[in-house]
């Protein structure tokens, strides 16, 4: 026979997000806080037009349309959409994705007492995937409590609210199946996954823990997975909520850096016991991080008082910056921690772009970089010593070492020609590492690789 075991309670004063939630109450008293978003956008088709390149291999029939309809102007079709959304104030505030209405040419906003509001956008945040809608509707309206998202945990119960599918106030529920998830999206990914049940129509909709406040905007899917939703979390929202309410255009910090992941052979070849922190691998001319002193090869630990864990963390803390604000930066360099106070701008309308870090490897054949080989290949003269050729089959054709790479730097030597290159290469020693810097195109970037 098989037994049971009854499980204790939890003890009072313990975390409350990890009870079972009363699913029955939190939907009761959510569910009027979430709305139904429909929008309406123009498509004009497009008619084939004939050409005289085309006009041979043409049904006869198409010229005779193409008379018949010349002068008569093309009808829109409208294109409809549905999602999600959920109240965050009493006069008619609904927050929602910026994908459920972008492009939109009227917004329709149904309550869940099935009364019917035209939206106006009051503010949108395309990076974040978040906007802002209002709505005049007559009598009270009931809002949802947004919550902390920095309190929820991996294993916490949660409940999602929206109309999948147009089926209108769906409740399913789940845990935080992850924190931090970078899916590709956008510059800023932090999202909570979740293995509570998201689909289309549920976008935009509230992410809600087991205290019954909003700790997320359901958002994405992955389409070939079940249980697999992602949400933004809401601090990451509120940071940028007051801008969008008063229809403000969202801005963020700038540090004038680009980085790129630290992998464990770039973090033995710094001395580091761990791979850690955003490295540095190339510096803005002109912003802020080179005006504070910070140089390629630093490695960014901390900022502001955060511990930066890898790459990613660095946008967004950035991001969430206010500019002109002085902030604290903990670096690595050659093995020494050292600190550095830097004045966070604005980041500029085209955004900062991140180096993707590469594996590398040697048995690369170089020679000086001159401008006659550089018109010839296409690419930038700079001083520097180019890559001519890979050995076949070799580590570093693996890795993604490309011919016309320009090397600046070899385990932080800086080399301008092949001689100087040849001379910084002989100190490479047998099963060490070495790190070279390259200039890819206009970007820059680390690569690090143990000796055969």
């Amino acid at each position: 026979m098989f037994g049971t075991t009854a499980l204790a309670a939890p003890a009072p004063g313990k975390h409350p997000l990890r009870q079972t939630p009363d699913y029955v109450k939190l939907a009761a008293d959510l569910t009027p806080a979430v709305v139904n978003v429909s929008t309406r956008k123009s498509f004009k088709p497009a008619r084939p037009q004939s050409s005289p390149q085309n006009r041979g291999n043409r049904d006869p029939f198409e010229d005779f349309f193409d008379h018949f309809y010349r002068g008569i102007p093309e009808h829109s079709q409208p294109q409809t959409s549905l999602g999600s959304g959920v109240i965050i104030s009493g006069d008619g505030e609904i927050l929602t994705n910026y994908h459920v209405i972008a492009d939109a040419d009227e917004i329709t906003v149904r309550l869940s007492d099935h009364h019917h509001y035209k939206a106006k956008v009051i503010g949108t945040d395309e990076k974040l995937d978040v906007a802002v809608l209002k709505i005049s509707a007559k009598g009270s309206l009931h809002v949802a409590p947004l919550g902390d998202s920095d309190r929820i945990r991996v294993g916490d119960w949660v409940m999602a609210i929206g109309n999948p599918f147009g089926l209108e106030r769906t409740v399913t529920a789940g845990i935080i199946s992850a924190k931090g998830r970078v899916i590709g999206s956008g510059p800023y990914d932090d999202f909570l996954q979740t293995d509570a049940s998201i689909n289309p129509g549920n976008s935009g909709g509230p992410l809600i823990d087991g205290k019954g406040e909003v700790i997320g905007i359901n958002t994405a899917i992955i389409a070939s997975g079940q249980g697999i939703g992602f949400a933004i979390p809401i601090n990451m929202v509120k940071s940028v909520l007051p801008q969008l309410q008063l229809g403000k255009k969202v801005t963020r910090g700038y540090l004038g850096v680009k980085v790129q992941m630290v992998t464990d052979d770039l973090a033995s070849s710094f001395g580091m016991d761990e791979a850690k922190g955003a490295l540095v691998a190339e510096v803005t001319s002109g912003g802020p991080a080179e005006k504070a002193g910070v140089k390629a090869g630093d490695i960014i630990t901390e900022f502001d008082g955060k511990a930066v864990r890898d790459m990613n963390e660095l946008p967004r803390l950035v991001a969430g910056t206010a500019a002109g604000k002085n902030v604290h930066l903990k670096l690595l360099r050659d093995g020494k921690t050292i600190d550095k106070t830097v004045t966070v701008a604005l980041l500029p309308a085209d955004g900062e772009v991140t180096a993707k870090a590469e594996a590398s490897s040697i048995g690369i054949a170089v020679r000086d970089l001159t401008p006659e080989y550089a018109a010839n290949a296409g690419i930038s003269f700079r001083k520097g010593v180019v890559v001519t050729s890979l050995e076949a089959n070799s580590t570093a054709e693996a890795a993604g070492v490309q011919v016309n790479d320009v090397i600046t730097e070899v385990n932080g030597t800086k080399v301008a020609t092949a001689a100087e290159y040849d001379k910084a290469a002989a100190q490479l020693k047998t099963g060490g590492t070495a790190r070279l810097l390259l200039k890819r195109g206009e970007s820059s970037l680390f690569v690090a690789f143990r000796i055969p």
